[in-house]
């Protein structure tokens, strides 16, 4: 039962919208967080499939037409242009629920919306801008760029997962500094694959010390092809003592097990296709040190899962999460492009693998900075600011 005090907590807690494309597993842990300080809180999405178990109910959510995505080309070894299609009908939406603050993913067509009709709405508006990469930037684009920097004029803060998006917000498409925050925000919840946790039997009972893990969709910009030309290397030059999880699948996957084949691989590499996403944490558990080989991605958050179960972090530079990943303490960064330093890499671990436990260690410790709780808390703060207009209380 609530408490008087509770009771006045939630009339007096701002009224927060999230205009979320897909309110799925990244967003779940997050979101649930952030509704236990800020009660008031609705995430509108154009693709819902449940609550994950574990989050039931712990938001109010809404879904809002369907969500369509128009000349995405997954063969491409980048994120293609695309044209993702929303519903308008999320300003009826909006209007009927006052919201005092609107986060909205991106440059979307809601995010458009949401600053058009914000003086009829009287909200602030908060740009969701996952992280800065080549294929979604658009530096290249004029007409898309000028377009961002139109709506950067009527946008009241921005957050971003990491330093490389804050660059981006403010260089490319001038937004001010003191009201662009960085941190990660994209955090894995441990309560996300606690059910499966000590009721799954070992994985692979052949498997040969060290087991490298790669989690993810098999397409070509996952950079999946490039590791395996790395395990090609280690092959040729005799190393055979390490076993490789690959969890996911994809369009790639043949061509993938036919450089397997060519290349002698078969034996070292379980393919074990696409699982139920809470289950991937036993891969986590059961596995060494994590790869990822990505040619482009704006975060990653496999990687920032991978270190929350303790695991070393072999992380490509091109991706956003690399910038939790200290070279030589929790793993090190490395060029996709360069499989012969990824080789080394490798090599590390099977010469040295008092290595895995250590840097692993270090990998828990950093995360200890980047619990959901606590990005919750920073999502509040950034409210605050926002509704409260404080920009002279924060340094660029």
């Amino acid at each position: 039962m609530a408490t008087e005090k509770d009771v006045d907590t939630t009339q007096n807690s701002p009224k927060v919208a999230w205009l979320l494309q897909g309110a799925g597993a990244y967003w779940q842990p997050i979101i649930s967080e952030f509704a236990l300080l800020i009660p008031r809180t609705k995430v509108f999405t154009a693709c819902w499939t449940g609550f994950m178990a574990g989050f039931e109910d712990s938001f109010d959510v809404e879904q809002v037409g369907t969500m369509k995505i128009l000349s995405a080309n997954q063969s491409s070894k980048g994120y293609s242009p695309s044209i993702t299609y929303l519903s308008p009908g999320i300003v009826g939406h909006l209007l009927k629920f006052k919201p005092d603050i609107v986060f909205t993913t991106g440059f979307s067509i809601w995010t458009i919306l949401a600053i058009l009709f914000k003086i009829l709405g009287r909200w602030k508006v908060v740009i969701v801008y996952d992280g800065s990469s080549p294929g979604v930037d658009y530096r290249k684009m004029s007409l898309r760029l000028v377009l961002r920097r139109l709506i950067t004029r009527f946008t009241d803060a921005f957050i971003t997962n990491n330093s490389s998006g804050k660059t981006y917000l403010i260089e490319a498409i001038g937004a001010e500094g003191i009201s662009v925050f960085s941190r990660p925000y994209l955090v894995p919840h441990p309560k996300t694959y606690s059910r499966y946790t000590g009721t799954v039997q070992p994985i692979d009972t052949d498997r040969q010390f060290p087991v490298f893990i790669f989690v993810g969709n098999l397409i070509p910009r996952k950079g999946v092809l490039e590791f395996l030309q790395a395990c090609s290397i280690l092959q040729r030059q005799g190393y055979q003592e390490y076993s490789l999880w690959v969890v996911g699948d994809g369009l790639q996957r043949q061509e993938l097990e036919a450089f397997a084949k060519q290349h002698d691989l078969q034996n070292k590499i379980r393919w074990v296709g696409a699982v139920e996403y809470e289950l991937v944490g036993e891969y986590f558990r059961q596995a060494d040190v994590f790869v990822f080989p990505t040619l482009e991605d704006v975060w990653g958050l496999v990687a920032v899962e991978a270190m929350m179960f303790g695991k070393p972090i072999l992380c490509s530079k091109w991706a956003g999460a690399a910038e939790l990943v200290a070279d030589g303490e929790n793993g090190y960064v490395f060029d996709p492009h360069e499989p012969q330093k990824l080789a080394e890499l490798m090599k590390l671990f099977t010469g040295n693998p008092e290595l895995i436990d250590k840097m692993g260690q270090k990998s828990k410790q950093i995360m200890a900075d980047h619990a959901p709780e606590m990005v919750a808390r920073s999502l509040a703060e950034v409210v605050s600011f926002t509704l409260d207009d404080r920009r002279s209380l924060r340094s660029p």
